[in-house]
C-alpha cells in the first residue's frame, strides 16, 4: 500500500503556492489547520509578496509564527492597488483575522443637522445615514461635544430644537422662549424671514466664520439704537455677549486649520492608543480615543495604515488627515482616502508651527491615554486573579456573564445580559431578551431567567458546538439566591454544559450593600468581608446588570405606553399615525369616524381610510 505525501505546511505550502501567481496587485488569506483566517493581506505584486514569505524574509516574530500555523491560502487579484488596500480592510473587519491589526470601536459619530424640510428649520443632534432632507455638520467626537454645541447655537442664535409635531401643536411659547433659547417661532413670534436669517448665521458659525456674524450684528445693534428700536438693540446686545462668551471658551481653536482630522499613535508594551481630533470649521470637535487590537509586534506604520483604512471605512474623510507616524505608503493611502471623498485629501506629517503643535497635543493625550488604560487594566486583572481565588475557580475569567430580570408585576418582562472581562466592560455584547414564554406566571423570575439563559447557550450550542469562540463564558453571575442558582444548574444540565461556574448573588441581611451571600451549587452560602476589593467589583457587576435590566424594561414599557389601536393597522406608518392622531386627537376619535371624514386626513386615501374603519368595526 502506498503512502500518501505528507500535507505541506508552512513555507513549503506558500512556496507552492507561488508557481500558481503572476505580478497582479490583489489581497490574499493565510488559513489555519481548520479553514480559520490568520492573515489578510494586500499586495501591489502578489507573487513578489507571497514569495517574501516562502523565502523566510520576515521582519516582525508574528511572521514566522503566522506561516508555521499556515495550512492554505487564498486569492483575489484587483485592477489597483489601492482597490486591494481597500478591499484587504474591509476582509479583516469582516472576518476578524488573529493576526491582523483589527480597530474594534467602530461606532458612529454624532452630528448637527439642520433639518430643512419645514419652513422653519429645526436643529438638532443625528447619529446614523444621512437621510433626513438638511445640512449635517461634524463628525464630533461624541454627544457630549454636540450638546455643548446646541447649547451655544441655542443661546446665540435662538433656534428650536422640538420636533415639527410640537411646534404645531403649540398654542403658547415654551420655556425655551421664556429664558432666552428660542426666538418662538412656533406661535409667530419671528417671522419666517427673520428665523432663516437666524439659521443662515449659525450655517456661517458652524462654517467658523463668527468673527464676521459679530461684525454685522454690531451693526444691526448700532442700527436699532439710532432708530430707537431698544429692545430689538438690547437683543442684539445679549446675542453679541453669548458670542463673545463662546469665542473665549473656543481660545485654545486652531486658527490655520480649517477642516481636518488629527491622528496621533502611542505604542507602549505592545498595546496601541490612537487618539483622533475633529476640527471643523477653525474648531475643535472633541477628540476620541482608539485601542486597536494588534496581532503581535506590529511597526507604527503598518498600525496606522490599517487605523486609517479601517476608520475611513464608513466615514467622509476630511479636505486634511495630519499624522504623527507615517504609513508603508504615503501616495497609496493619500489615493485611497481621496478616492473615498471624492476630492483631493491633503495626508501628512507636519513637523513645525501650528499643525504640528496639534498633532503634538493629540500625541500627548494618546501616550496619557493609554497609560490610564493600562493602570486600569493591570486593576482589572487583579480582581479577576482574587474572584477566582474566593471563588475557587482554575483561572482569572476572560468572560463574565451576569444576568438579571425586570419587570412590573409581571408586565412588559424582560432579561437583560452584561459582559465583562480583562478590559472592563464589554457593552458590544450586551444582550436584551424580551421574555416571549405564554406558560410563564407574571412575576415568576425563575420561569424567566430559565426562558433568558435557554435561548442564550441554545443558540452558543448551535454556533459553536465545539466552543472555540470567545463568545463562551468563564463564570456566570446570577442576580439570586439558593433558588436561582438551582434553577439555573437545572437549566444548565438539561443543555449539558454544566462545567461553566456559576455564582449567585443575593442580598443579605436588611438588603444592605456589603451584606451580600453567595450561593454555588452543592455548597454552603458565604460573605466575603465589608473591605474586600473583590467584593465591590461583584456589587458593580450585579449593579450594571440591573441597570441594563431595567433601562431595557422601561423602554419597553415607554413603548408600550405610547402604543394604540392605529399600529396593528397595515399602511399606518409612523407619519400617518401622526397625522390622524393631530387631527382627530385621540385613537378612539379615529375609532368613532366615517370614512368621509378620515379620507379629509391628508395622506389617507379612499382605500386606506376604508381599511381602518372596517378594522374599528371588526
Amino acid at each position: 500500500m502506498t503512502e500518501s505525501p505528507p500535507k505541506l505546511t508552512g513555507q513549503a505550502l506558500i512556496a507552492d503556492y507561488v508557481k500558481t501567481l503572476d505580478a497582479s496587485p490583489g489581497v490574499y488569506r493565510m488559513l489555519g489547520e481548520k479553514g480559520d483566517v490568520l492573515y489578510v493581506g494586500k499586495a501591489r505584486n502578489l507573487k513578489a509578496r507571497v514569495s517574501s514569505y516562502a523565502r523566510g524574509q520576515f521582519h516582525s516574530a508574528r511572521i514566522p509564527r503566522m506561516v508555521s500555523e499556515t495550512h492554505s491560502m487564498m486569492f483575489l487579484t484587483t485592477r489597483t492597488e489601492t482597490e486591494a488596500l481597500l478591499l484587504e480592510q474591509n476582509l479583516i473587519k469582516q472576518l476578524k483575522p488573529r493576526y491582523n491589526v483589527l480597530l474594534r470601536d467602530d461606532k458612529s459619530f454624532p452630528n448637527i443637522l439642520v433639518a430643512k424640510s419645514h419652513p422653519f428649520p429645526q436643529i438638532k443632534k443625528h447619529r446614523g445615514a444621512k437621510s433626513e432632507k438638511g445640512d449635517y455638520y461634524g463628525p464630533f467626537a461624541g454627544a457630549g461635544a454636540v450638546n455643548r454645541t446646541l447649547n451655544q447655537l441655542q443661546r446665540v442664535f435662538l433656534l428650536r430644537n422640538c420636533t415639527d409635531a410640537v411646534f404645531e401643536s403649540r398654542t403658547r411659547p415654551c420655556l425655551l422662549y421664556q429664558i432666552k433659547r428660542c426666538s418662538g417661532p412656533c406661535v409667530g413670534k419671528v417671522s419666517e424671514a427673520d428665523y432663516n436669517g437666524l439659521v443662515h448665521d449659525a450655517e456661517l458659525f458652524l462654517k467658523g466664520r463668527s468673527t464676521r456674524i459679530q461684525a454685522d450684528l454690531a451693526a444691526e445693534m448700532a442700527a436699532a439704537s439710532e432708530a430707537m428700536e431698544y429692545e430689538r438693540a438690547a437683543a442684539l446686545r445679549d446675542r453679541i455677549k453669548a458670542l463673545t462668551a463662546v469665542q473665549s471658551v473656543q481660545a485654545i481653536n486652531p486658527r490655520r486649520i480649517a477642516e481636518a482630522d488629527l491622528v496621533a499613535l502611542h505604542m507602549d508594551g505592545g498595546q496601541a492608543c490612537v487618539q483622533v481630533f475633529f476640527i471643523r470649521g477653525n474648531q475643535s470637535w472633541g477628540n476620541r480615543d482608539f485601542y486597536p487590537r494588534l496581532g503581535g509586534a506590529e511597526s507604527a506604520d503598518e498600525i496606522m495604515q490599517a487605523f486609517l483604512v479601517q476608520f475611513y471605512d464608513n466615514k467622509v474623510p476630511p479636505r486634511m488627515v495630519l499624522l504623527s507616524h507615517g504609513v508603508e505608503d504615503m501616495d497609496l493611502m493619500r489615493d485611497a482616502l481621496s478616492a473615498k471623498a471624492g476630492r483631493r485629501v491633503v495626508l501628512g506629517m507636519p513637523q513645525r508651527g501650528e499643525k504640528a503643535e496639534m498633532v503634538g497635543n493629540a500625541l500627548r493625550n494618546a501616550r496619557e491615554s493609554l497609560a490610564r488604560r493600562m493602570s486600569e487594566s493591570a486593576t482589572q486583572l487583579r480582581l479577576l486573579e482574587g474572584l477566582a481565588e474566593a471563588f475557587d475557580l482554575p483561572g482569572p475569567p476572560r468572560r463574565i456573564e451576569v444576568y438579571d430580570n425586570s419587570h412590573i408585576m409581571g408586565s412588559n418582562a424582560v432579561g437583560g445580559m452584561v459582559v465583562a472581562g480583562p478590559e472592563g466592560w464589554v457593552k458590544s455584547q450586551y444582550r436584551k431578551f424580551n421574555i416571549k414564554g405564554t406558560e410563564i406566571t407574571p412575576g415568576d423570575d425563575f420561569g424567566m431567567m430559565k426562558e433568558v439563559l435557554t435561548r442564550r447557550f441554545t443558540r452558543l450550542l448551535k454556533e459553536d458546538p465545539d466552543r472555540e469562540s470567545e463568545a463562551w463564558p468563564d463564570l456566570l453571575l446570577i442576580d439570586g439566591g439558593a433558588g436561582q442558582v438551582g434553577a439555573v444548574h437545572e437549566i444548565m444540565a438539561d443543555l449539558g454544559v454544566e462545567d461553566i461556574p456559576m455564582i449567585g448573588v443575593a442580598k443579605g441581611q436588611d438588603r444592605d450593600h456589603g451584606k451580600e451571600e453567595f450561593h454555588r451549587i452543592g455548597q454552603r452560602p458565604f460573605a466575603l468581608r465589608m473591605n474586600d476589593p473583590v467584593l465591590y467589583f461583584i456589587q458593580r457587576l450585579r449593579d450594571e446588570a440591573h441597570r441594563w435590566a431595567i433601562g431595557t424594561h422601561r423602554a419597553k414599557r415607554a413603548k408600550a405606553i405610547s402604543a394604540t389601536p392605529l399600529d396593528e393597522i397595515a399602511g399606518v406608518g409612523a407619519a400617518r399615525k401622526r397625522a390622524l392622531l393631530a387631527h382627530f386627537g385621540s385613537a378612539k376619535a379615529v375609532s368613532g369616524a366615517a370614512v368621509a371624514d378620515l379620507m379629509a386626513v391628508d395622506g389617507i386615501s379612499e382605500g386606506l381610510a376604508q381599511k381602518i374603519y372596517d378594522h374599528f368595526r371588526g
